[in-house]
């Protein structure tokens, strides 16, 4: 779960994380009175959307006057942001965070997440800040620095001061960045964090460390201990598919392709789709039903997959341990004839009671394309979608 950037700081701070003052607005003249809250002769201006490259794209503007801060948010509230990570459909501005102005003297990149690899919470910092950080890995990986955390120690003194030092800071800096580095693991291991990113990294005129902007994405497993947390979702900022599977337990995610897939397991999800790239097609989502769904539930993911214009064709593959494939078979063939099918459908079923869910199939009356194995299933879905 992603949350905008007003929020992270306003989380973060609560554990110590050094964070500039600001204020949230919907409409001019709250901006305005955020600005007169804030005090001093300049702000920054920011669309609250969940995406990156903001500044790119105009959604950040440094202001000197309060007429500028009202015409920034005129501008901005409204808008379709388009950036490298929106896509081309871009994203409604409905919120803007006013903020007072820094002096900057030098801007770095921080960041935390659960790194796979070692199964520790890793601590990324790079002297180059401003900049995303896998162009930073790609043209100066040396500038990376990497310190996985003990979960059994937590992060020590050493750690932080490791990263300050990395990063060439000096005399009060240093103390300033261990307290700040220190406060962000709180931060992100009380909180379930999956990842955060704080870029830029800034240091002040004065020696302070601060997150002149933030970045939090959280564990969705782990929000039911977390309730405060999950009431800080915006829907607007997300895929209204991936919205409606959640409230049916559903794992799905959409992604660029052209054929749906509707499979029981994360594991055998993945290796669907990986067949489906080998044979040459593309995978439109991921979408793993589980291991007891009902009718209902198959039927209303079956729905979800064909709510995506992109997608030319489906691939059903079960495998029936705990998921019956009659259960599977009767979800389909209702999905199928409510939504009027359009594309071709292949399935391809084994396991628990898997004769009677292809007697199921066969007596439906629709036009199912059967598959013997998980190869045959993909090499008939990709054949089927380009001669459609």
């Amino acid at each position: 779960m992603n949350i905008h950037e007003y929020q992270a700081k306003a989380l973060l701070g609560r554990f110590g994380v050094a964070v500039p003052q600001g204020h949230v607005a919907y409409t001019p003249e709250e901006a305005v009175d955020a600005a007169r809250k804030l005090g001093g002769s300049v702000w920054v201006v920011k669309a609250q959307i969940h995406a990156g490259g903001r500044g790119k794209a105009g959604g950040v503007k440094v202001v000197k006057s309060v007429d500028e801060v009202r015409d920034a948010a005129q501008k901005m509230l409204g808008m379709t942001l388009v950036t490298h990570q929106t896509g081309p459909q871009g994203r409604l501005v409905k919120r803007i965070y006013v903020e007072g102005g820094c002096d900057i003297k030098r801007e770095l990149y921080l960041g935390m997440l659960v790194d796979r690899a070692t199964s520790r919470i890793t601590i990324m910092a790079s002297s180059e800040g401003g900049v995303e950080i896998e162009e930073v890995a790609a043209t100066h990986p040396e500038k990376i620095i990497k310190i996985a955390v003990d979960p059994a120690t937590g992060i020590q003194p050493f750690h932080a001061r490791e990263i300050a030092f990395g990063l060439g800071l000096e005399g009060n800096q240093i103390g300033s960045c261990v307290k700040f580095v220190t406060a962000m693991y709180r931060a992100f291991n009380e909180l379930d964090c999956s990842i955060v990113e704080i870029n830029p990294l800034v240091v002040t005129g004065a020696g302070d460390v601060l997150a002149l902007d933030a970045k939090v994405n959280f564990d969705d497993n782990a929000l039911f201990r977390h309730k405060d947390i999950e009431e800080l979702r915006d829907a607007d900022e997300e895929d209204p598919a991936e919205l409606e599977a959640a409230k049916h337990s559903l794992n799905y995610i959409k992604l660029d392709g052209n054929i749906g897939c509707m499979v029981n397991g994360a594991g055998l999800a993945m290796a669907t789709m990986d067949i489906i790239k080998l044979y040459g097609g593309a995978p439109a989502n991921f979408l793993d039903v589980g291991g007891g769904a009902t009718k209902e539930r198959v039927t209303t993911a079956f729905k979800i997959i064909l709510s995506d214009a992109n997608v030319e064709g489906i691939l059903v593959n079960i495998f029936g341990g705990i998921m019956r494939c009659d259960v599977i078979a009767e979800g389909v063939v209702a999905a199928a004839r409510e939504v009027s099918l359009h594309v071709p459908l292949v399935v391809r079923l084994e396991g628990t009671n898997v004769d009677l869910g292809k007697k199921i199939l066969a007596q439906s009356g629709l036009p199912i394309l059967s598959a013997d194995n998980l190869a045959d299933a993909a090499e008939k879905v990709v054949k089927a979608v380009k001669e459609a």
